[in-house]
């Protein structure tokens, strides 16, 4: 992939996902437990919808970091029950590659094993805040493969974000606009980001106290 469009190309992204982590209007909240909210809003991008997950993970931002960002050897199989694999396809920079993640059949198995492959920019801002950004792309050395229906995921990332006066908490917000391609009903996918999104809160807690308490 041309490292300067994919440049140019994740940066826009990343200026995406910023404004919608700024703009709170809209939204709608479709699920809250344990201290962690999930709302939606429609996509501009898709027929689907966007969804923002927040929550704190008690936890400093860093340490929420590593569980969570894609790069080579990832502890995000290892703990996300979304994500069966996660490879790197092509390093372009230090923060930003070309990435392949599989994920195994849910809702009953009424949605196949599904990957997608997606260019991901990883930011640092001033006040501390990690980020990571990423979009669907098509890349040679990833046809779709065998056994996989190839999702698309839209501009989306998540904020990694300190909170003032406690070091050992991370505000964690997050973003996904996935269509899942496929014959799949629409109460299907309504009912499914929310459950996951709210799962994912609750198996990075955990992981984050086996792995550093």
């Amino acid at each position: 992939m041309d490292p300067a469009l994919a440049a140019q190309m994740s940066e826009a992204v990343a200026e995406k996902v910023l404004q919608y982590r700024r703009d709170e209007s809209g939204w709608k909240i479709c699920r809250e437990a344990n201290g962690v909210s999930v709302s939606w809003r429609p996509s501009v991008e898709f027929s689907g919808n966007l969804y923002r997950g927040e929550g704190m993970v008690n936890a400093p931002p860093e340490k929420v970091w590593d569980c969570i960002k894609p790069l080579p050897g990832t502890l995000r199989a290892k703990w996300d029950e979304n994500v069966s694999s996660f490879e790197i396809i092509e390093s372009l920079t230090d923060t930003l590659c070309v990435s392949r993640t599989t994920s195994p059949s849910a809702a009953m198995k009424l949605i196949s094993p599904r990957d997608f492959v997606d260019l991901v920019l990883m930011k640092t801002y001033e006040d501390g805040t990690l980020s990571s950004n990423a979009i669907n792309v098509e890349h040679p050395l990833c046809p779709p493969k065998p056994g996989y229906v190839r999702g698309f995921n839209h501009p989306c990332g998540c904020f990694c974000e300190p909170v003032p006066g406690e070091p050992n908490k991370t505000h964690l917000v997050t973003f996904f606009q996935t269509d899942l391609s496929g014959y799949l009903p629409q109460s299907v996918v309504d009912s499914f980001f929310p459950r996951s999104m709210a799962g994912f809160y609750t198996n990075l807690e955990k992981a984050v106290k086996t792995l550093y308490d």
